[in-house]
């Protein structure tokens, strides 16, 4: 574990290693190249406010600010990333409000973050767009543009809801643990109904790979199950303000699924309730989480606890 005189907590497991401090100062002490990779949902710039500390990203005053903060952030990843392999960043685009910019519009997050990763000479390499319910959106965030009302008032002011998107980014070089899959998938995540076709042992003629991979494949991922989250609620302090929901614990399973194999070291600099570290620890890999906010972090903590526990009781065979 590091060993680092800004670290307020830190707890570990089997498979695990979890710190309750600023993620840069956790990330300049992990070893070069020694992350296979790293799934996170950062900050969104000033939109969520998590807690009152000035080392939290999410108190920038502008989006200049955040990504000189997250610059930092982005130069330690691109060191202790293992040659040719990946980072998933999930991120939306921000919308501009009267109050804040003077307009109504959007702000382009997902570009500035690809840019930000570009400018540490990772590689642009894949991205999915995230379908959301945009009633669900109009109900939760009162937003106008969303308003049935405004197409008979005036639906140029209208406008289509924000969906979440994966960014993963590449590190340059030969990846020298390749991510195999054998005759190709042997399980599905997501909300549709299980493939029917049959499995092969031969990866060209197994077509319910192919199937599976065909969904996952799509740049447009309309079946993942939107309320498989971990716990948000309990983690919540009196002081907070607005935040985003947990990602989707279907998300990560399929990006670790993807790009990542047992016993890979997946890293997220973002844990927040540690449901990164719990998708990774349920699938066989090792965890290294890091998370500002205490009330975060000791829900994170149990989170990794309890599937860690889970998973010795299943290795058993006990129910």
């Amino acid at each position: 574990m590091v060993k680092e005189k800004n670290v307020i907590k830190q707890d570990s497991g089997d498979n695990w290693n979890a710190y309750n401090a600023d993620c840069i100062e956790v990330l300049r002490n992990l070893p070069s190249e020694s992350i296979d990779y790293s799934i996170f949902s950062p900050p969104f710039a000033s939109l969520f406010t998590y807690s009152n500390s000035s080392r939290d990203m999410g108190n920038s005053k502008s989006n200049e600010d955040f990504f000189k903060h997250f610059d930092f952030v982005i130069k330690e990843l691109h060191r202790i990333l293992l040659p040719g392999r990946l980072i998933s960043i999930h991120c939306m685009n921000l919308p501009m409000t009267i109050t804040k910019d003077g307009q109504i519009g959007m702000i382009d997050f997902r570009g500035d973050i690809i840019r930000a990763f570009q400018k540490h000479d990772f590689v642009y390499y894949s991205e999915v767009c995230i379908w959301k319910d945009p009633l669900l959106q109009a109900v939760r965030t009162k937003k106008l543009e969303l308003a049935h009302k405004q197409i008979s008032k005036d639906s140029s002011r209208c406008a289509m809801g924000y969906p979440d998107y994966i960014v993963t980014v590449r590190k340059k070089g030969d990846n020298k643990k390749p991510v195999s899959h054998g005759r190709g998938f042997e399980r599905y995540i997501g909300e549709m109904e299980e493939p029917k076709e049959k499995k092969d042992d031969v990866a060209r003629t197994n077509k319910y790979s192919h199937h599976v991979w065909q969904r996952y494949a799509s740049p447009v991922w309309f079946d993942i199950r939107q309320t498989n989250t971990l716990n948000i609620q309990q983690a919540r302090s009196k002081d907070d303000e607005k935040h985003i929901c947990p990602l989707q614990l279907d998300v990560i399973e399929r990006c670790l699924e993807l790009w990542s194999k047992k016993d890979d070291v997946v890293l997220s600099p973002f844990m927040g309730i540690g449901s990164e570290g719990y998708m990774a620890i349920q699938n066989n890999r090792k965890f290294i989480g890091i998370e500002l906010k205490e009330s975060y972090y000791n829900v994170a903590i149990k989170n990794l606890m309890n599937i860690e526990k889970k998973e010795v009781q299943l290795s058993l065979g006990v129910q």
